[in-house]
């Protein structure tokens, strides 16, 4: 990173939170980098030169006989420390606190803190009506504070919930004000920052700039291959990359025959036309087609379309030839518990990071500029590359494409009704402004006929069934609440103008019990 930019190191020893500092703090438009502290030396800290420190939660003891610890001279550097839950009693135990474990003193989930009396900066603008509500996770507990701290808060189970050295800038918590829980764990942050005197001037404007740098000081004049599917992750992977080292980027688009209506020629024409990107489009829809010919099984559907891609990525990279590297769109939850995080932006290729499974022989090397992102991020990083919305704001959509969405056999005849009442449904859904409003939204087309009567006649057509659901990260979902005019209208648009379907269902299973995808 650029060495004028102002860092905040997070020292990470474990915690399930730690990844959600980073995230507030570029809320806070501060950058901030997690390292593990195996990474960490006496040396590579002072090369860091960060403009302060926090220290992480965990799950270690500092009562047991070995746990982990930051660089010796963390406390020598003269620099802001902000130490959370396990982060405060390892300063502690470094300082000459004390740090105890027993019954009636351990916290989890909610807790409400009230002020010694103490004033500091740590705490401007809170304890406003004399609580604070935080979340607590803690067994063991800070007894004795050491000389130079004084309390500022406490709670039932944490009599230094909050403890500060204003002189030397040095402060603690019990609890963890990076989780959505703790009332105003982000004023509070803010407060640390002030203190440290950050600026303040991180964006994800300045976040590009950088990250093309040091693309183009990585990749050099190598030769960099992406696969492209077209969601936001793989789009603003590759248009970064392009912006930073040009037609060194080549990127493969495989076509399986299984995408949404009009979705791959959109594709195509943003990056080859609009952006000028060197695009393989690789037409394999009869050869995926002709392999899932006879399969019904879900699983076997899966694997089959898998490996098919592995088989197809692999033949094209190989015609290319000259290929160092392989990029990818790796974004920060995905990499936080790998003590290799900061291994710079390239690192070999290992078995759990190909992708779609690609061989070692390959001996590629990862590109994943997006690994310090969350999704939103990257979604914002993608404004900023002048992506297209309709690009960036795209739902979820199965790498197996279409063919989960069609029980049973798959054929062309099916895929084909199936994308065109899929078109419909998402058209109503944004004709009614609630695009945004839904985290996935698709038809699928059931293995089974009804009769209907159109124009007094019978007709003996497919069932389909509207899915649409809310969730804030697809671990659980609910089904979206659609008003009767808005399932009425839809219904009948399908009906009238996709030949092939006569009845239309809507699905109102939650997950659980029930997965978004029917397959």
């Amino acid at each position: 990173m650029n060495s004028n930019l102002e860092k905040l190191l997070i020292i990470d020893f474990g915690s399930q939170f730690t990844q959600l500092i980073g995230r507030k703090l570029r809320e806070l438009n501060v950058f901030s980098e997690i390292i593990p502290y195996q990474n960490l030396s006496n040396k590579t800290l002072e090369n860091y030169n960060p403009k302060a420190i926090i220290l992480s939660g965990g799950p270690s003891s500092v009562l047991g006989k070995k746990f982990p610890l930051p660089p010796s001279n963390l406390f020598d550097l003269g620099i802001p420390v902000l130490g959370i839950c396990y982060g405060l009693q390892v300063m502690m135990k470094l300082l000459g606190g004390k740090v105890d474990s027993g019954s009636g003193t351990s916290e989890f989930g909610r807790a409400i803190l009230k002020k010694t009396g103490i004033n500091s900066e740590i705490i401007n603008d809170l304890f406003i009506r004399g609580i604070e509500q935080v979340w607590m996770s803690h067994g063991d507990h800070v007894s004795e504070i050491s000389k130079g701290f004084e309390a500022i808060a406490s709670s039932e189970g944490a009599p230094f919930a909050i403890i500060a050295n204003d002189h030397k800038k040095l402060y603690g918590v019990q609890f963890h004000p990076e989780v959505y829980h703790t009332k105003n764990g982000l004023k509070f942050l803010n407060n640390f920052l002030l203190i440290s005197g950050f600026s303040k001037n991180w964006s994800m404007g300045s976040f590009k700039e950088e990250k093309i740098n040091v693309l183009k000081n990585q990749i050099g004049n190598k030769q960099v291959i992406c696969a492209l599917s077209g969601g936001v992750d793989s789009s603003v992977t590759a248009t970064l990359i392009h912006k930073a080292i040009g037609n060194k980027l080549t990127c493969i688009y495989v076509d399986h025959g299984l995408m949404r209506l009009n979705e791959s020629e959109e594709i195509i024409h943003m990056f080859k036309n609009n952006f000028k990107l060197n695009l393989i489009y690789a037409d394999e829809r009869d050869y995926f087609l002709k392999s899932l010919k006879g399969v019904s099984d879900p699983e076997m559907k899966r694997k089959i379309i898998g490996n098919l891609f592995i088989e197809v990525f692999t033949k094209y990279s190989e015609e290319i030839g000259d290929i160092e590297y392989l990029a990818q769109g790796t974004l920060y939850p995905d990499v936080i518990e790998s003590v290799s995080f900061t291994g710079g932006p390239s690192e070999t290729i290992k078995s759990h990071h190909n992708v779609g499974g690609l061989p070692k022989k390959m001996k590629l090397k990862l590109v994943e500029p997006l690994r310090e992102l969350f999704k939103d991020e990257v979604r914002q990083l993608g404004f900023e590359l002048g992506l297209p919305k309709e690009f960036i704001g795209r739902h979820p959509f199965p790498g197996p494409g279409l063919a989960i969405r069609c029980p049973g056999e798959v054929t062309s005849y099916k895929i084909n009704i199936l994308r065109k009442a899929d078109a419909i449904f998402i058209d109503q859904i944004k004709k009614y402004n609630l695009y945004d409003k839904i985290w996935q939204a698709f038809v699928v087309l059931l293995p089974v006929r009804s009769v209907g009567v159109m124009g007094d006649g019978r007709t003996y057509d497919f069932v389909c069934s509207l899915r649409a659901v809310t969730s804030v990260d697809g671990m659980t979902a609910d089904f979206y609440p659609f008003n009767n005019d808005f399932l009425g209208e839809t219904s009948n648009k399908i009906i009238n103008e996709v030949k092939g379907i006569n009845r239309v269902t809507y699905d109102i299973t939650s997950k659980p019990p029930g997965t978004i995808e029917w397959e």
